[in-house]
C-alpha cells in the first residue's frame, strides 16, 4: 500500500514541472552578461525622470557613474553625483537606488537613477550608460519580460500590468489592479490543483485498483471534483465577455429621428464638440465615433444619422449605416424629442429630450409610453439621472470590477477556459480510464498555459508588444 502511494506521489509531483516547463528562447532567456537600461518615466520636461537598469552589470554601471564608487545600501535612496565615465564631466546630482537580485522587479540586479527631468540631463545619463561595457538599450517591455522569465510575474499578472498602464477609466484601473494582484492567476492555480488531485485519483486506480490497495470511492471522488470544476468554469464563461468589454470599451449608439437632439447629447456626454449641431434636419450623415469616459466606464460613443427616409443618396447612406451600427452595440440611447416612440427593445434606453419645452406642470398622461427619462440638452436638466442609469447599464454590460470573481479580460482567457471545459467533457464520456486521465491532463494544460506555463513565443510577443520601452 505505502509503496504504491509513494510511487503515485512521486509521479504526481512531476506533473506540474513537466507540464509547466517553459520553452526557453532568446526572447525569454536574458543570456549571460546582458544588462539593459532605459528611461522608465514619461518623455518630455518633468521634475524627476527615472532611468533604470537590469542585469549583472548594473552594479558595475552604478559604480562607474557615481561618486563615491561604492554601492549604496540595498533598497535605500542615496544622493550621489553622476558623472560621465569617459570624461568625468558632472551630469547631475541624483538619487540612486540599488536593488540586488533576486529581490527586485525583474529578479536580476537592478539600479534606478532618479535624475532631474530636463531633456539634456536624461540624454546625458543615457549616453553615459551606453558607454559602459555590457550595457545596451532595452527593448519594449523587456523589463517586464525578464520579470516573467524569472518567475516574478505570471502571464495573467503581466497582462494586468499592461492593462494598468493603459487604463483610462476608474473601472479599467480597478480591474487591471485586481489582475495584477494575481486574483485570476490564483483562481486558475487553485483549479489546476483540483485537477491534479483528480488526476492522482484516476492514476491511482489505474495502477493499483486491481490489487485492492486503495480505499473505496477513489473514482467517485475524482468525478465529484470534476463536476464542481465544471460548474465554476461554466459560470466564468457565461460572463458574456464583460471583462473584454471593460478592457476595450462598450459600444453605445445614440439614435433616433432627425432633430431629436442626438448630436447635442453626444456633445454633452463627451464634453466636447464632437458633432455639428444645427436646427436643419439631416445634419449628421455618417456615424461619428468618439471614445469617452462615461460614468467611470470606457465607452465608444456613436452619433448617427436621423432615422427617416432620406431626401438624398448621401443621407440615405447615413441612415443605412445608422441602422447597421445598431446591430453591433451594447447599449442604445434613443433621444426622441417630445414625440411618442413607436416601440423599444430590451437593450434600448429611451430619453425624451427638450424637456425645457414642456409646460410647467410636466408632460400629460401617455399610457402607451414605455419607461423613459426626461432630459434637456439645452439646460442640462436630467443629465445626472441619465448618467446614473447609464452607469447601471454599463455595469451590467462590462461587469463591476470591484466585486465578484475576477473577469476574463482577453480572448486568450476565454479560449483556454473553454478548452479546459471541453476536455472535462471528454473526461466524463471516456469509456477507458487511460483516455479519462489524458483528458484531465489536457484540461490541466489549458489552465497552466493561461498563467504562463508552456506558452508559445508568438503569444508572448503579442502580449509584450503593448508595453513601452522602460517597462
Amino acid at each position: 500500500m505505502w509503496r504504491g502511494l509513494w510511487s503515485l506521489a512521486t509521479r504526481a509531483a512531476h506533473w506540474p514541472h513537466r507540464l509547466c516547463t517553459r520553452q526557453s528562447s532568446g526572447a525569454l532567456d536574458p543570456g549571460p552578461g546582458a544588462t539593459i537600461f532605459a528611461l522608465s518615466s514619461g518623455q518630455g520636461r518633468c521634475g524627476i525622470a527615472v532611468i533604470r537598469t537590469s542585469g549583472p552589470a548594473s552594479g558595475h554601471a552604478l559604480r562607474r557613474l557615481t561618486e563615491p564608487r561604492n554601492l549604496p545600501p540595498a533598497r535605500k535612496a542615496s544622493l550621489r553625483l553622476l558623472s560621465d565615465p569617459r570624461s568625468g564631466e558632472p551630469l547631475d546630482r541624483a538619487l540612486v537606488l540599488w536593488f540586488p537580485g533576486p529581490q527586485s522587479f525583474t529578479g536580476e540586479d537592478c539600479v534606478e537613477f532618479h535624475v532631474h527631468g530636463g531633456p539634456a540631463v536624461v540624454s546625458g545619463v543615457l549616453e553615459a550608460l551606453g558607454s559602459v561595457p555590457g550595457l545596451r538599450p532595452a527593448e519594449a517591455g523587456e523589463f517586464t519580460k525578464r520579470a516573467f522569465a524569472h518567475g516574478k510575474l505570471s502571464l495573467t499578472e503581466v497582462e494586468g500590468l499592461a492593462d494598468l498602464i493603459h487604463a483610462e477609466t476608474e473601472s479599467q484601473r480597478r480591474q487591471a489592479l485586481r489582475q495584477l494582484d494575481g486574483e485570476l492567476g490564483h483562481l486558475c492555480r487553485s483549479w489546476a490543483e483540483t485537477l491534479t488531485k483528480a488526476l492522482a485519483h484516476v492514476e491511482a486506480y489505474i495502477d493499483f485498483g486491481e490489487d485492492d490497495n486503495l480505499e473505496e470511492g477513489v473514482l467517485e471522488q475524482a468525478d465529484k471534483e470534476v463536476r464542481k470544476l465544471e460548474v465554476a468554469l461554466g459560470a466564468h464563461l457565461r460572463d458574456a465577455r464583460r471583462g473584454q468589454r471593460l478592457r476595450s470599451g462598450a459600444h453605445v449608439v445614440v439614435t433616433g429621428p432627425p432633430n431629436a437632439g442626438k448630436s447635442s447629447l453626444v456633445n454633452l456626454l463627451s464634453q466636447k464638440p464632437v458633432s455639428i449641431v444645427s436646427p436643419e434636419p439631416g445634419t449628421t450623415r455618417d456615424v461619428l465615433e468618439t471614445p469617452v469616459d462615461l460614468a467611470g466606464f470606457p465607452v465608444l460613443l456613436s452619433d448617427t444619422a436621423g432615422l427617416r427616409e432620406g431626401v438624398g443618396p448621401v443621407e440615405q447612406e447615413g441612415v443605412r449605416r445608422a441602422r447597421k451600427s445598431c446591430n453591433f452595440l451594447d447599449t442604445v440611447v434613443a433621444p426622441l424629442g417630445t414625440r411618442n416612440p413607436s416601440g423599444s427593445s430590451p437593450r434600448l434606453l429611451l430619453v425624451l429630450n427638450k424637456s425645457d419645452l414642456l409646460p410647467p406642470e410636466g408632460p400629460g398622461p401617455c399610457p402607451d409610453l414605455p419607461p423613459h427619462l426626461l432630459l434637456s440638452c439645452l439646460t442640462g436638466a436630467g443629465l445626472h439621472g441619465l448618467l446614473e442609469v447609464l452607469k447601471k447599464e454599463l455595469a451590467a454590460v462590462c461587469g463591476d470590477p470591484s466585486t465578484g470573481p475576477p473577469l476574463l479580460t482577453r480572448a486568450r482567457h476565454q479560449h483556454h477556459l473553454q478548452g479546459c471545459l471541453d476536455a472535462l467533457g471528454h473526461y466524463k464520456h471516456a469509456r477507458d480510464l487511460a483516455l479519462a486521465a489524458e483528458a484531465l491532463r489536457v484540461a490541466w494544460g489549458h489552465l497552466t498555459r493561461l498563467t504562463g506555463g508552456g506558452g508559445t513565443e508568438e503569444i508572448l510577443d503579442i502580449i509584450f508588444q503593448d508595453f513601452c520601452v522602460g517597462k
